[in-house]
């Protein structure tokens, strides 16, 4: 996330299409996924990644059955190799919430 002025000079935060959650531990890395997903809705975003890293595979599986239960997320995949490939999954939101 990034602050830049808008057109009446207040400063605006933007939100990218990427969470970096390497070196995380799962409490960690679970309400940064979460405040994300809702900024990242909110901006429009409809793909977006979250980078986890491949080490023990523990972060990628635990975010990856956070993100199959989320009301937000239509649905989720390994990211392609130019977006990280298995250090990182592709997500995409739903154009509206569904509860």
């Amino acid at each position: 996330m990034a602050l830049k002025k808008s057109q009446n000079n207040r400063k605006v935060e933007t939100v990218g299409d990427e969470v970096d959650l390497h070196s995380l531990t799962v409490d960690e890395a679970i309400p940064k996924l979460e405040e994300f997903l809702y900024r990242a809705y909110q901006a429009g975003h409809f793909r977006v990644w979250v980078a986890h890293g491949k080490g023990t595979g523990i972060l990628r599986q635990e975010m990856r059955r956070y993100l199959s239960k989320h009301a937000l997320v239509r649905a989720y995949r390994p990211a392609d190799p130019q977006r990280g490939g298995a250090g990182a999954t592709q997500v995409e939101l739903r154009d509206r919430i569904v509860f």
